[in-house]
């Protein structure tokens, strides 16, 4: 957790909103420490977090998540986090024979149309316990990333509707939050990744966009962070603010500033 990105966004882990689909996007850079950063801040929230990761293994995330002040292992192991490994399980579904239908099973399918096995994952793994030793804040589904499910041969509109299923159970019903990176090529002709992108765009509640500087590689700053805020039942004009910061990532925090104050011009 970055705490000043906290102060940028205004939240803290003890006043976390509920409800909201928060959308990351990275256009000409590396946007993984935003997912860094909403994994360990909903971890600290107390919140029960269903993790989809498929680029990263386990291990990754725990290191970069011990170095921001959790451990994924502990959080696993207590049942607070229920983590889905995309590299490991998709061996998992091409080699071993499976009893119930794998969470990633359209890998299999040559002609797969929908991601309800992976809906019904996330749903099981966020389902209300009746136990009080483990009352979690609210539910959270994290997603890294959902461009992946493109590249694996999914449609954008079989992703969207998995976007939309999961709204209805995360957000609307169990009130919960769900947090999903996407990554903007850039490409106008990548017609199914801007659909996927849009379509996230016009749901979301916020939207956090890293961008590579355009004059390109600079030591001492790695990029910009567009902030929109958004209230998708509002008139265009009335539901949306937003805010440009620099930013420079370094071992354990990142630092954001206005245009051109970085320190090191200053």
């Amino acid at each position: 957790m970055f705490p000043e990105l906290n102060n940028l966004l205004n939240t803290t882990p003890d006043r976390a909103e509920q409800g909201k689909l928060t959308l990351l996007c990275d256009a000409n850079t590396d946007g993984s420490f935003l997912v860094h950063h909403f994994l360990s801040f909903y971890l600290k929230a107390n919140c029960k977090v269903c993790f989809v990761a498929l680029i990263q293994s386990f291990s990754h995330y725990n290191i970069v998540g011990q170095k921001l002040g959790v451990s994924l292992t502990v959080a696993r192991e207590c049942g607070q986090l229920v983590f889905l490994e995309g590299l490991k399980s998709s061996v998992d579904v091409f080699f071993r024979a499976q009893a119930e239908p794998h969470p990633l099973q359209f890998l299999r399918e040559a002609n797969a149309e929908n991601l309800q096995p992976l809906y019904e994952f996330v749903r099981e793994a966020l389902k209300p316990v009746d136990d009080g030793d483990a009352a979690w804040r609210c539910p959270v589904l994290l997603v890294d990333n959902l461009s992946v499910l493109l590249s694996l041969g999914m449609g954008a509109v079989a992703v969207l509707d998995f976007i939309h299923y999961c709204r209805a159970t995360v957000c609307w019903e169990r009130k919960g939050n769900i947090v999903a990176l996407v990554h903007d090529s850039g490409d106008t002709e990548d017609e199914e990744n801007n659909i996927l992108l849009n379509g996230l765009s016009h749901q979301s509640h916020l939207i956090l966009r890293a961008e590579g500087l355009a004059t390109g590689f600079c030591r001492d700053v790695h990029g910009q962070l567009r902030i929109l805020w958004r209230t998708p039942s509002q008139p265009t004009t009335q539901r949306d603010r937003s805010l440009t910061y620099q930013y420079k990532i370094q071992d354990k925090s990142v630092s954001f500033f206005a245009k051109g104050m970085s320190p090191a011009v200053l």
